[in-house]
């Protein structure tokens, strides 16, 4: 059996490092942009998705990374599909990787290795 340790040192589910993380700015300005042109206020919008406006503020801002569902609430509300404020964001953009290996790669060693 092949495992693969992808956990990090301090790392603790669901926490943000204390600097801000590039995937959280770039939802956030997607956010913030999709809510100007349509004339909502971040009041407007929390009630609409069903989210706090302090957490939308701080979405909007990038100083808290949004849950999958709470991606899926905005963007619903927004009338825009969850992938559009998702898209071209890698895990690079969650900052400093350990390692860069895909289920690729990972397939593709273990066929070496039982060669």
């Amino acid at each position: 059996m092949y495992t693969l340790d992808l956990r990090f040192p301090g790392d603790q589910a669901g926490s943000m490092s204390p600097r801000k993380v590039l995937a959280a700015e770039k939802i956030g300005a997607r956010i913030r942009e999709a809510r100007h042109e349509l004339g909502l206020t971040i009041e407007d919008l929390s009630a609409l998705a069903e989210i706090d406006a302090a957490t939308l503020g701080k979405l909007e801002r990038g100083a808290q990374s949004p849950s999958v569902e709470t991606v899926v609430r905005v963007a619903s509300a927004l009338e825009v599909d969850a992938g559009v404020l998702l898209q071209g964001i890698t895990a690079d953009d969650y900052g400093k990787r350990e390692h860069r290996f895909t289920a690729r790669d990972f397939l593709a060693e273990r066929a070496r290795r039982d060669r």
